[in-house]
């Protein structure tokens, strides 16, 4: 009852995707990403030097590299070793012992590796949700919209994508950045997800709609947080914000006079009473929220008031 070998396929491309029912468009905002089950156990059943294997890893790259540039949260979710009869449950009966309590077989893949900032989730069940605290974590985040990517398709994918579904939370489901055990069945779960959960997409294509609506949100708003005023001045400098602390000097970042100023009248025309030698005096995340924060309130209000 092993996870069996899995012969190479082709990675579905953008013209194989399945039509979709629902028009959702993916926000950076309320996004966060789940990387699923991406664990030795799972990927060694996979040739690693064919499809779908190359696709999925290099897509996953992709997808959290941009989502972290963009601060959407991202999370994983891995399968703990060594598991007793009671902790598999029903498992047991269709897979067997599953995952030995070994580092390597239970440990993500090293192309994959979590860092210091994302959330490793220990799952339990084929859902991501069962026996998790996930759905309060993306409360927490304040984020309604799910990327899922991983393996396998139509088992742990589909369902947690289904869970997410009735839990009111949108899902997107990554084509080309899911594998399965066929072309059977990863097709399988694309349709199953497009006709009935969720809105299936490529890579390429969730990458261009989440830039795009985050290229507009930080050239149009005022922040209202801090995770605003990191995101906004990362796009200006060039950085990922997550690189960014609360307290650092900006300027020694290489936020010069130029760019500074353009935030300035990007925050003024979006009706902030703000100055140049405001910022310039203390030039850190902090202190620019600080002063923004009373701002904001009072743009809000005055947008409600109209």
């Amino acid at each position: 009852m092993a996870i069996p070998a899995i012969p190479a396929y082709p990675m579905p491309v953008s013209s194989d995707l399945p039509k979709n029912k629902v028009s959702w468009t993916p926000d950076p905002k309320r996004a966060a990403l789940l990387i699923h089950d991406m664990q030795n156990y799972f990927l060694d059943a996979f040739p690693s030097n064919m499809s779908p294997f190359i696709e999925l890893v290099r897509n996953i790259q992709r997808l959290k590299k941009e989502c972290k540039e963009m601060g959407i949260p991202v999370i994983y979710s891995a399968q703990p070793g060594g598991q007793t009869l009671e902790q598999r449950g029903l498992l047991q009966d269709f897979w067997g012992n599953g995952i030995a309590d070994d580092p390597y077989q239970k440990g993500i893949i090293d192309e994959l590796a979590p860092d210091s900032k994302d959330i490793v989730l220990t799952k339990w069940r084929y859902s991501a949700f069962k026996k998790t605290n996930l759905l309060e974590i993306l409360k927490g985040h304040g984020r309604d919209q799910l990327i899922i990517c991983g393996v396998y398709a139509h088992i742990g994918c589909l369902l947690t994508a289904s869970d997410a579904f009735m839990q009111d939370i949108q899902v997107f489901f990554v084509a080309d950045a899911v594998a399965d055990f066929s072309l059977e069945h990863h097709k399988m779960a694309l349709n199953y997800a497009a006709s009935r959960c969720a809105f299936t997409t490529s890579t390429q294509n969730l990458i261009e709609a989440l830039k795009k609506e985050h290229v507009s949100y930080c050239q149009n708003t005022l922040p209202m947080s801090l995770h605003d005023v990191r995101n906004q001045v990362a796009e200006l400098i060039q950085e990922s914000p997550a690189d960014l602390s609360d307290h650092e000097n900006l300027i020694n970042r290489g936020l010069d006079s130029i760019r500074m100023m353009s935030l300035v009248e990007k925050w003024r025309k979006a009706g902030a009473e703000i100055t140049f030698a405001a910022l310039a005096a203390r030039p850190t995340l902090f202190d620019w929220w600080n002063l923004l924060s009373s701002q904001s309130e009072k743009v809000l209000s005055a947008q409600d008031s109209q």
